[in-house]
């Protein structure tokens, strides 16, 4: 499982066999505060890359949600839906936002690995 970050705080982890998951990371979770209302997108919908897919709202500030790569929305996470606080208590595990079946893997190149995406939250 590779996963990759955007400058805007969100991360995709994919491998060859299923849909990528995306998400919020913990820095992304840091800079929010309490996130008491997520906007998850549709089911079926087709995004591109930098689109806006959904708003993360805090007790601080509302967030745009963009998409790292282009792909259609195949599953949302319907308990971080129920429950907010799951980006909160576990950003890259359970508080999962959704998962896409990727439009064109070659995306994935322009984003950030782990040494990279710590180099800038380091320096934000």
């Amino acid at each position: 499982m590779t996963v990759k970050y955007t400058s805007d705080h969100e991360w995709i982890s994919f491998d060859e066999a299923g849909p990528a998951t995306v998400g919020i990371t913990q820095h992304a979770q840091d800079a929010l505060g309490d996130v008491v209302f997520v906007d998850l997108p549709a089911l079926g919908k087709t995004f591109a890359k930098g689109d806006v897919a959904g708003v993360v709202e805090s007790v601080k500030a509302a967030a745009d949600l963009y998409m790292p790569v282009g792909g259609e929305i195949v599953e949302v996470n319907e308990a971080l839906r129920a429950d907010p606080s799951l980006a909160n208590s576990d950003p890259q595990a359970s508080g999962w936002f959704f998962k896409i079946k990727v439009a064109s893997p070659g995306e994935t190149d322009g984003l950030l690995d782990q040494g990279a995406y710590d180099e800038l939250v380091k320096n934000a």
